[in-house]
């Protein structure tokens, strides 16, 4: 590995496409499935039971800050973290990932 290619720099640039005053919403995917009663503990985020047995944590975030805040429950949960992932409102469905946008 070269020395050009060992250190990697986040870009200081902003998305065009986001708003950072506005809430950004979220799909984080767990394995096994949480009962609604969770739905408080995890901020209001909607909790849909996937029928491969996993869990959809859904909704908007004010923050990174708040994001990191969420993943640390699942942590304390115990449950295995599957993927999060940023995604867009749309009309026909309530939340659409972004790689489901065609």
């Amino acid at each position: 590995m070269t020395d050009h290619n060992r250190y990697k720099v986040m870009s200081n640039k902003l998305d065009p496409k986001t708003d950072p005053g506005q809430p950004v919403v979220y799909q984080i995917r767990l394995t096994g499935h949480l009962d609604s009663q969770w739905t408080g503990w995890f901020g209001g985020l909607s909790i849909t039971l996937e029928e491969d047995g996993d869990t959809l944590l859904t909704g908007p975030l004010v923050d990174q800050a708040a994001l990191h805040g969420l993943l640390k429950k699942v942590r304390d949960l115990g449950m295995p973290l599957v993927s999060v992932n940023q995604v867009q409102l749309n009309k026909t469905r309530l939340y659409r990932s972004k790689k489901e946008k065609k």
